[in-house]
């Protein structure tokens, strides 16, 4: 094993965050002290191969299904980052990493050196708080959040409702060289336009009638920290026009005031609407959409990271039922990653939560199951039928496959007829678990009956 130079060795000891020293052969060579304390797991680190610590892998990442920047670095010849899930002495998490190769005098790559950034917000194992998976849309989303968390650019998270905006936006935030300011949202769905320009930007006092006092607006109260616009594509036609100019300069002026003042914020902005779409028909600003998009992220939305399914539901049964140890069966679970959720991590709350009232037991059985998600289906059923149901990665049961397409109404109908079956009450004790009325319950019945054959 090469001996790295000693003052480079001393170098990355006396850096603050986490650095190693790897040779051509993967070997961790050096190792500073920042790096020991937060992912030193295990025998000693120096000699061991880089994959092997990282990701207790036996042979390189690129050999392992995982992107490699020391590969990359030795085809490129330059710096590169790579998102990892890395071993750390509190289990696994998602870590920036930032490789730099190091050359000899003839110009040949002998050392590497790596710097590992903890990425905050986002897990890969359960947990009570933050963004939870390990799919690789989940991971490519994390991917664009770890690049753009750092800088001071615009972002725009679009994406289904329910698919976790807000945390990615706290994502971001807790990524940024802000994290230590305030992270201040702004619900733009609910603020008319008589509102809007009081509460974003605030108000001095007899600005308005009722203005019986100065107020600080809440793009003065995120100052130093991220100002998160959620649902943008909600804000009244003539209010943006205001947040243009405080995009386009960073100033603005308090209802009933004329002097200017600076915003010092990092706008993260959201919406689960097609702001193009908006544009076309006249609602929404063009420039400010090319604005507020500097840096757009797409959140993948649950259907196409089912696999997440057994982290997230125990992470969301820990924070729905935090003094109960109560988990879903294999069927059970199956049954669930069967289903579309056409109302993502939320409808996947619910449908949890649900299931806790539900069964008497720690352990909620297919039945259960079937049972949450028959209400859950009647909520989306009337406003969604006919949408196509876009995947269906694990079938729900022994026996013969289900199509890969169908609609959600079929799927309702499926879904309310294995409670009916599964049902042993009355119907007006189905009716209650459904979340329907006895009237609604014997309706879909008559409708799911076979047509009467005509002589």
């Amino acid at each position: 094993m090469s001996l790295p130079p000693p003052e480079l060795v001393s170098y990355l000891e006396s850096v603050p965050s986490p650095h190693i020293l790897i040779d051509t052969r993967y070997r961790i060579l050096a190792a500073n002290a920042a790096y020991r304390r937060q992912f030193g797991t295990g025998p000693s680190i120096i000699g061991r191969t880089c994959h092997e610590v990282s990701h207790h892998f036996e042979r390189p990442c690129d050999q392992s299904g995982e992107s490699c920047p020391m590969a990359m670095a030795r085809q490129s010849g330059q710096r590169e980052r790579v998102l990892h899930l890395h071993h750390t002495s509190k289990g696994e998490a998602y870590v920036n990493i930032e490789l730099v190769p190091l050359s000899n005098a003839q110009g040949e790559q002998v050392f590497f050196v790596e710097k590992m950034e903890e990425l905050h917000g986002a897990e890969g194992m359960q947990s009570q708080e933050g963004l939870v998976g390990r799919s690789p849309a989940f991971r490519r989303m994390l991917e664009l959040v770890s690049r753009v968390g750092p800088s001071k650019a615009a972002v725009l998270l679009v994406g289904e409702s329910g698919t976790g905006k807000e945390l990615v936006a706290r994502a971001l935030h807790e990524s940024s060289p802000r994290a230590r300011g305030p992270l201040v949202v702004v619900e733009c769905s609910s603020l008319t336009e008589t509102l809007f320009e009081s509460e974003l930007f605030g108000h001095e006092k007899g600005a308005f009638t009722g203005a019986t006092s100065a107020k600080t607006g809440l793009v003065e109260s995120a100052s130093g920290g991220t100002l998160f616009l959620d649902e943008v594509g909600d804000i009244p036609l003539p209010m943006q026009v205001k947040l243009l100019r405080l995009l386009e300069t960073g100033t603005f002026r308090r209802v009933g005031s004329t002097a200017l003042r600076q915003a010092d914020i990092r706008i993260v902005s959201a919406t689960h609407r097609d702001l193009a779409d908006l544009v076309a028909a006249g609602q929404f600003r063009e420039d400010l959409l090319h604005r507020l998009g500097v840096f757009p992220i797409r959140l993948p939305p649950l259907r196409e990271r089912t696999e997440d399914l057994p982290l997230l539901v125990p992470s969301l049964l820990s924070r729905v039922a935090p003094d109960r140890a109560f988990t879903v069966s294999d069927a059970g679970m199956a049954r669930l990653m069967h289903h579309p959720f056409p109302g993502n991590i939320r409808e996947l709350r619910n449908v949890l939560e649900r299931l806790t009232l539900l069964s008497d037991s720690d352990v909620a059985t297919a039945a259960q199951v079937d049972t949450a998600l028959a209400a859950s289906l009647v909520l989306h059923g009337a406003s969604r039928a006919g949408m196509a149901c876009p995947t269906a990665p694990v079938l729900p049961a022994a026996g013969a496959p289900l199509p890969q397409h169908r609609t959600l109404r079929e799927s309702e109908d499926e879904a309310f007829l294995q409670a009916l079956a599964a049902h042993q009450g009355s119907k007006a004790a189905l009716a209650a678990k459904l979340g329907i009325s006895e009237r609604s319950l014997y309706r879909r019945l008559k409708a799911l009956q076979p047509p009467t054959a005509t002589p």
